[in-house]
């Protein structure tokens, strides 16, 4: 692989298919198309819903499905899939069949690499200032120590085996989405980079997903050998002024308490000088709007579109440009449920896919 070429790593979500605890807890047959395609718009010009496009609403239980997916990753310049994979400890695992089949079938001929949704499983509600509230916990993510450690390694030691598994400065990258909520992170990097030595595998380079800028050092203090900065929440942060509670006022009395920012406006929040840092590795965000999820409580980035994503895309590669190890991660490749994605759509097709592969070729 070109080392002065850009890498980006496109989340991957593993939701599109039934399984046993989603079908208890929320329905039988339920996935995430099931909160797609049931989405309104809540108010004028809001893009709702969003309906695929090439690929429809796919189940990843079809091999095919991903062999199509990884085409247009190929075509779109995406170097690697991270597909988000969830151990609860104890050996619970939830969502991992598309992943199992990616490895027993050995298709896609595609990169990937793991991100470890490290998160309680959880019913939420909404309260009336939009503030999040845990219904119920349905599986709670547990951290069971060294024992724990070990057998999650050796679950998973297959997928680290595996010649297409993404490697930075030759070592297997993991990429953790809470770093902050593992108590022993030290313990955990020691007892799988040991394990690695003994079972003959490359060590790790664990990657931090981070949403607040000022953590970073932090992070590295911790050991994590490079911080995916994804600054989605900052355009939705506000500073409670006079005149900005006035304004913020005046939008949940109009939007019903929608959190609305202008994706022009966004990317030049996501624009910021601190995705130079050597150890950080930036966002690229082509939408967010998560209303088919939390409906009048969503956090949306209206506006998006292929003129502007070009915009932030060449800001995010300016960024990385004179960086030894130049990785972007793209938040996401087909977070549908949370109008974050890639793939294509009824309303660009795949112009955001040919935005992104015109960028990159032109940063050659």
């Amino acid at each position: 692989m070109d080392n002065n070429r850009p890498k980006i790593i496109a989340f991957y979500l593993p939701q599109y298919h039934p399984m046993p605890e989603n079908e208890i807890w929320w329905g039988k047959g339920f996935t995430e198309w099931t909160n797609v395609a049931k989405a309104k718009p809540l108010f004028k010009e809001h893009y709702q819903p969003k309906i695929p496009a090439d690929l429809g609403f796919y189940d990843l239980r079809y091999p095919e499905i991903k062999e199509q997916q990884a085409e247009l990753a190929k075509e779109a310049g995406i170097s690697a899939f991270c597909y988000w994979h969830y151990w609860l400890g104890n050996g619970k695992r939830l969502l991992n069949l598309p992943f199992d089949e990616v490895l027993k079938s050995k298709k896609p001929d595609f990169p990937f690499c793991l991100g470890w949704a490290n998160h309680d499983w959880q019913r939420k509600d909404w309260s009336s200032d939009a503030s999040i509230i845990i219904k119920e916990v349905l599986i709670k993510q547990t951290y069971g120590g060294i024992e724990d450690y070990k057998q999650h390694f050796y679950d998973m030691l297959p997928a680290f085996k595996d010649k297409r598994y993404f490697k930075i400065d030759n070592r297997l990258v993991f990429t953790i989405f809470r770093p902050d909520s593992i108590p022993d992170i030290k313990i955990f990097f020691s007892t799988w980079n040991d394990l690695a030595l003994k079972n003959n595998i490359l060590s790790f380079y664990f990657i931090a997903h981070v949403g607040d800028k000022n953590m970073i050092d932090k992070y590295l203090t911790d050991g994590y050998d490079l911080i995916n900065l994804s600054m989605l929440n900052y355009p939705f942060k506000i500073k409670y002024t006079k005149i900005n509670m006035l304004i913020r006022f005046i939008s949940n009395t109009l939007f019903k308490r929608l959190n609305i920012a202008n994706y022009s406006e966004a990317i030049k929040i996501f624009n910021d000088k601190i995705n130079c840092h050597e150890k950080v590795a930036p966002t690229i965000i082509p939408n967010w709007d998560h209303s088919p999820r939390s409906g009048k409580f969503g956090h949306i980035l209206h506006n998006s579109n292929p003129k502007l994503f070009s915009v932030h895309v060449r800001d995010i590669l300016n960024a990385v440009k004179d960086k030894k190890e130049k990785i972007i991660f793209l938040k996401s490749w087909n977070e549908w449920g949370e109008g974050n994605y890639l793939e294509p759509d009824l309303k660009h097709g795949k112009k955001y896919i040919h935005i992104l592969a015109q960028c990159l070729k032109n940063t050659k």
